[in-house]
């Protein structure tokens, strides 16, 4: 086995680095995963870059294999697809997602790991982190036939929950954003497009994922009387006001938030990750997810392309990076 590999870490927040790895010796129970794909979720891991989790929150955020602790040093990432190399024979030479940092080579146990289907490809499995955040939030939201739907926020997240929503029969769904670039990724998900001035009133859901207190008030806006705002975003260390007077204690509003980490029992009684993280990835038979992958670096070039996203540069929604055979 190789058992050499080179790591992703943040050595200080806004600056990055590739580590050399020594894998230890794969166990029972263990599979030794080969990386073809991760993905760098705009949102989350920029915050993760930039330093910005809050200390209150460093126990909650903290990825599955994340090493060191934030603010840095440290190895964080969570959408990684790969060839396991090594492990039982079941898995020998199938591909993989598994919730894991950016690594060319790693060691985790096989309940780690979630087969990919042979319908999906490799490249938009590293999706499936996201997706299944979607499917938490749906669970979570509850839509029924025929809501009035908006979605509020057109990153990664926000167009994940739209693209399913696309697939309820008889609803009335808009993909809400301030950047009219997004109207073409509404376009390839299925899904009719606003501006946040144009958007239609009068939901029964709108689900709040733009991570901007302007985003939350235009979604308390748009509720009808009795409606729900579920709200996926995460604000760091940031604090946002909310307009809890005017009209919305007479209008009864609710908003609720919905968490990744976790399945509702109320919500789904006796539903775990390995069955949410199943389903994430067969939905990811629909190719016209791939509107979410909207650019590609080499590993090598990871160090160099993290500032870039962090900062805007390079605008993203899911960016995909790419190891070699001899990553």
């Amino acid at each position: 086995m190789n058992r050499s590999a080179r790591a992703f870490w943040l050595r200080s927040p806004g600056l990055g680095e590739l580590r050399e790895v020594t894998l230890p010796v794969c166990g029972e129970g263990e599979v030794v995963v080969r990386a073809l794909y991760s993905g760098v979720s705009r949102g989350t891991e920029t915050l993760v870059f930039r330093g910005g989790v809050p200390e209150s929150q460093h126990g909650v955020m903290r990825a599955p294999f994340q090493e060191g602790d934030f603010p840095a040093p440290v190895k964080y990432g969570y959408l990684n697809v790969g060839v396991v190399e090594e492990g039982p024979d079941a898995l020998i030479g199938r591909t993989v997602f598994c919730l894991y940092p950016h690594q060319s080579r790693y060691v985790v146990p096989v309940s780690a790991v979630t087969v990919v289907p042979e319908r999906v490809p490799a490249g938009r499995a590293v999706l499936a982190g996201t997706v299944e955040t979607a499917v938490n939030a749906l669970w979570d939201a509850r839509p029924l036939v025929g809501d009035r739907i908006a979605v509020v926020g057109g990153g990664m997240v926000g167009c994940s929950v739209a693209a399913l929503l696309a697939r309820f029969p008889g609803v009335r769904l808009q993909l809400v954003d301030a950047d009219p670039g997004r109207a073409k990724i509404a376009e390839a998900l299925g899904v009719e497009f606003a501006a946040p001035g144009d958007a239609l009133g009068e939901c029964d859901l709108v689900v709040h994922a733009s991570a901007s207190e302007q985003g939350l008030t235009r979604a308390l806006e748009l509720l009808a009387p009795e409606g729900t705002v579920v709200e996926l975003s995460w604000y760091g260390d940031r604090r946002v006001a909310l307009p809890l007077g005017e009209a919305f204690h007479s209008r009864r509003l609710t908003v609720r938030s919905s968490q990744v980490g976790t399945v509702s029992p109320a919500a789904r009684p006796g539903r775990g990750y390995a069955e949410r993280m199943a389903l994430a990835l067969d939905l990811l038979a629909d190719p016209a997810l791939d509107a979410l992958i909207t650019g590609e670096s080499a590993f090598e070039e990871l160090p160099e392309v993290m500032p870039r996203l962090a900062s805007g540069e390079i605008p993203a929604l899911c960016h995909r990076i790419r190891y070699g055979d001899t990553a």
